[in-house]
């Protein structure tokens, strides 16, 4: 990982936080500006957030009501910052984050060669260094690469006639073996997608905040 990203303050509290260090929650509001990559984002921890784009603080403080934990995720905020970066926002995410275990578990994965699998085109607009994935029988889609400050993320998509299975769990098992044991897996799960929710709880994730992204219109 480039040493800039690796010590930007989002990197570090990206891994504090999956290691079970969360930020004080205090209501903060932290603008840390962006990281290096294509992406900005709002991060949000239990009351506390982080504004990870490059914007002056005081321009942010002023448009937050103090004490307003909901602010800093609202439409509002977040349709101001987008014009004011020149950027879109995404949607809201759930993000959850597991160990990898740094070897095979869970159902075997395969390298795939290039997809213009919906799942993999999305994920070179966000993530670089990837690695696509596949079940024997080219069942679903495992895509891993890095994401928003550099951290590991993966996603997955299963063909609707093998879900509900236990496919998705077992392939979320495989991929935390991808990485060295240790290395932080992040993920995003929309919040009303309660289906892949219980799927990626049940192969070890765990919910560590939210989080909205800016994607780069170039990228």
């Amino acid at each position: 990982m480039n040493v800039s990203v690796a010590t930007h303050p989002l990197s570090r509290l990206l891994r504090d936080a999956a290691a079970g260090r969360f930020p004080s929650p205090d209501g903060a509001v932290a603008v840390v500006g962006q990281p290096p990559g294509r992406l900005a984002a709002v991060v949000a921890f239990t009351a506390s957030h982080v504004v990870a784009a490059d914007v002056d603080p005081d321009e942010v403080h002023a448009r937050l009501a103090p004490g307003d934990l909901s602010a800093p995720l609202s439409s509002a905020f977040l349709g101001w910052l987008g014009q004011r970066i020149g950027r879109a926002a995404g949607s809201l995410d759930a993000v959850l984050v597991a160990p990898s275990i740094g070897r095979s578990g869970g159902e075997p994965l395969i390298p795939m060669t290039a997809s213009d699998h919906p799942r993999v085109l999305r994920a070179h607009r966000y993530r670089s260094d990837l690695r696509l994935l596949s079940d024997r029988q080219r069942r679903a889609v495992v895509v891993i690469g890095r994401g928003l400050a550099g951290r590991w993320e993966v996603s997955l998509e299963i063909d609707p006639s093998h879900r509900g299975a236990g496919m998705g769990r077992a392939l979320l098992a495989a991929a935390r073996g991808v990485l060295p044991r240790g290395e932080p897996l992040f993920a995003q799960v929309a919040p009303g997608n309660a289906a892949s929710l219980r799927t990626f709880m049940a192969a070890g994730f765990a919910p560590i905040g939210a989080e909205v992204l800016f994607a780069d219109p170039a990228a």
